[in-house]
């Protein structure tokens, strides 16, 4: 009998050294620099929303936070690759796009957005636009259905890449208007912007990046895809208003690789909701028409379940699912 005891007191001192370095590093936690990874190139809307967001929030976390921009795979290649290599120690954590919800159900990816991610809570979502060269023959979104009824396919569109919402979104524009698009992906907005300036795609779908041309007289803003007209762009008509029952605005957070510690989750969490309450922040999204759309970690992970559920329905209507 007491040696019974002795083996049961061996065992759960032994099960209590396997747990407590774990439970100790989730105390401690952070105790360096957070890598951020940001799937999109430097210098467009998001990387410079995150890179504020994650300023803000490396104060109250008490470490800095390093942005890592792994552009690629329409946003997919950086939280891909987070999946797939990172520990679950809270130091390295991803923007996360729609698009790594959406790609599963288009094609054969390496993760599964039910298993292989932490969520730890929702951000911000987007404001997108289409845009064509100011100085072009397009001065609004009907002369170019106008030209695309009579011209099916010549009418090319660059977005940050196939399966991202702007090109899921302009081909339920399309179909909604009759005309066929011919869809050109490109890794960012900087690319984007480019080829419309350049003339080596008719339109430009995108987030905000291309504010700057906008203001500066080199594009025109043909369409916005929010709810209500910006207050950057009081003239610019919404989908809405120009016939088509769509709002998209794609929604973003960040996570973690799966087997995160729940503390360790709390504390990311917690920096970043504070970091969205602070009004230099806010006056910095707003700049980029984004909003604080927070949601708790709770909230988001229901929020991941209804965007896949939403999506599926979405790419069934236009036969973009993935053939088994």
């Amino acid at each position: 009998m007491i040696v019974r005891c002795g083996h049961l007191l061996a065992v759960a001192v032994a099960g209590f050294a396997a747990v407590a370095p774990g439970a100790a590093l989730a105390q401690t936690y952070p105790v360096k620099p957070v890598t951020m990874v940001v799937p999109w190139p430097a210098g467009g809307s998001t990387d410079i929303v995150m890179r504020a967001i994650s300023e803000a929030a490396a104060k109250h976390l008490g470490q800095t936070i390093v942005i890592d921009n792994k552009p690629g795979a329409s946003g997919t290649l950086g939280p891909a690759v987070l999946a797939a290599t990172a520990k679950p120690d809270g130091y390295t954590l991803a923007q996360i796009p729609i698009t790594v919800m959406r790609l599963p159900l288009m094609q054969k990816v390496t993760w599964d957005p039910r298993k292989d991610f932490t969520f730890i809570l929702q951000l911000t979502g987007y404001t997108f636009g289409i845009t064509a060269k100011a100085d072009g023959p397009y001065q609004s979104w009907r002369d170019l259905v106008a030209f695309a009824k009579d011209n099916p396919g010549k009418v090319t569109y660059a977005t940050p890449g196939t399966g991202t919402s702007l090109h899921i979104g302009m081909e339920q524009i399309a179909a909604k208007a009759g005309i066929q698009l011919t869809h050109v992906p490109f890794k960012g907005g900087a690319e984007t912007n480019a080829a419309v300036l350049g003339g080596h795609t008719t339109l430009q779908a995108d987030s905000t990046g291309w504010k700057p041309l906008v203001e500066g007289g080199q594009l025109k803003l043909l369409a916005i895809w929010t709810a209500e007209r910006s207050k950057n762009w009081p003239q610019t008509p919404t989908l809405q208003e120009l016939g088509y029952p769509f709002v998209f605005d794609s929604p973003f957070g960040i996570a973690g690789p799966k087997g995160m510690d729940a503390e360790v989750v709390r504390k990311v969490h917690d920096a970043f909701k504070k970091a969205l309450e602070e009004p230099a922040l806010i006056e910095t999204m707003a700049k980029y028409d984004m909003v604080p759309r927070y949601l708790d970690t709770e909230g988001y992970r229901k929020a991941i379940e209804e965007v896949i559920a939403g999506e599926q329905a979405a790419l069934e209507k236009i036969g973009l699912t993935k053939k088994e």
